[in-house]
């Protein structure tokens, strides 16, 4: 099976006391996803998650919080083998024009205690198993 590499991000800001997680939806789809893609040649993991996160969200001005690990999955044709690094962000934007405009993309904020359904399972885990890591990490960066 193929291996491939991809990168993304969680990306979350404090409102009050509130920690608000940034989703996208595409076109019709209901689910919501955590911005990702593949890591082009001579791209870092965390340049293809700027760059990725950019083209969903249109969300550019991003601060590094940390690393969030790496999650492994087949592919959605269930061809290949994705290995998705993910990363901690947090911004003051609360909206963006996506730069991939051919898929429709749309961002969205959800308090991270309540987030809505999401397409891959372990993007919901991720953010899930992750709540006080994010929450820290915001209080101490702000």
């Amino acid at each position: 099976v193929a291996e491939h590499l991809a990168a993304g991000g969680v990306i979350a800001r404090l409102e009050g006391d509130r920690v608000y997680v940034a989703l996208v939806r595409e076109g019709a789809f209901t689910d919501y996803i955590l911005p990702k893609g593949h890591v082009e040649e001579g791209e870092t993991p965390e340049e293809a998650a700027r760059r990725e996160i950019a083209e969903e969200s249109g969300l550019t001005d991003l601060v590094l919080l940390g690393e969030l690990g790496v999650r492994e999955r087949l592919d959605f044709a269930k061809k290949g083998w994705k290995k998705t690094h993910y990363f901690l962000f947090t911004t003051r934007q609360k909206e963006g024009i996506p730069t991939d405009r051919a898929r429709a993309y749309r961002l969205e904020w959800f308090p991270l205690d309540a987030l809505p359904s999401m397409f891959w399972p372990e993007q919901r885990a991720l953010v899930e198993e992750n709540r006080e890591r994010i929450r820290r990490a915001l209080a101490q960066g702000s």
